[in-house]
């Protein structure tokens, strides 16, 4: 386990099965999560991006996941390989955690309306969006025994923060997608919710025109007046995960030090 987070250990997810896509690095929201859900005794599959599995089997073998594969969202064939590979090592699972977003780094500063091209929009909602609903799909087909999803999102998707752009309208669909698919799934006994976290120091951050600032001002506009926590990211995850989940699904669960119920900064008094 990462040394940056302090997971306490238990039993919460003992006996319990599950995949985590999206591991960047030791700073992804996703790697806090998948800490936390082993620490808590659950079995892990790893379906990364194209490219990093340099990156993720170290991590992915330090938590001594059953499965590391790539999984290309754009890619029918590619994700076919990946959710067969989850079959094939557990048969079914409990859990899919979904961390993947993209937007052109190009279109994340400026104008949104001036900024934003046709096909940089629909590859933003491809990955963004429509790769959730697709795993959504594969992985209820293996949760026999019902289980829960979770996505992440970003206060972006309900307001309009400089830069976000078209990130933002990526993730307002996402929240849109969670609340349809937990509609659909809830009859099989499947949950599906999204975590909306705070601005945090991680790659997707580093993508965006002025993301220093953006963790600066969370900080300083917060209720808590401190920075938003992997600890408390992953929290939420465990309880939206865990059978403490129980009957919360289709909703955005804010986890960003009370940055989305301010309305004015204390410095405008």
């Amino acid at each position: 386990m990462a040394d940056d987070f302090d997971m306490p250990k238990g039993e919460l997810m003992r006996g319990k099965k599950g995949v985590v896509m999206g591991v960047a690095n030791h700073q992804s929201i996703a790697w806090g999560i998948s800490s936390q859900l082993a620490a808590q005794g659950a079995e892990l599959a790893f379906m990364h991006l194209p490219g990093m599995e340099r990156r993720v089997q170290p991590l992915a073998e330090s938590l001594a996941a059953k499965v590391v594969v790539p999984a290309d969202v754009t890619d029918d064939a590619s994700m076919d390989a990946a959710f067969a590979a989850v079959e094939k090592a557990f048969g079914t699972i409990d859990f899919f955690v979904h961390s993947v977003a993209f937007a052109n780094k190009d279109e994340l500063k400026g104008s949104f309306v001036e900024n934003t091209s046709r096909d940089s929009f629909l590859r933003a909602m491809d990955i963004s969006v429509f790769s959730f609903v697709d795993c959504a799909r594969r992985s209820a087909r293996i949760m026999p025994n019902g289980g829960a999803i979770v996505c992440m999102t970003y206060l972006g998707s309900e307001r309009a923060i400089p830069n976000y752009n078209t990130m933002g309208v990526a993730k307002a669909g996402l929240e849109a997608a969670t609340r349809y698919a937990a509609r659909d799934l809830g009859p099989a006994k499947i949950r599906v919710n999204a975590i909306s976290a705070g601005a945090m120091r991680t790659l997707s951050l580093a993508g965006i025109s002025g993301g220093r600032g953006m963790l600066a001002q969370g900080r300083a506009m917060s209720a808590l007046k401190e920075d938003t926590s992997m600890e408390g990211v992953a929290g939420a995850a465990l309880w939206l995960l865990s059978d403490l989940g129980r009957s919360t699904t289709g909703d955005v669960v804010h986890v960003d030090a009370g940055f989305h119920i301010m309305g004015v900064s204390d410095d405008a008094e």
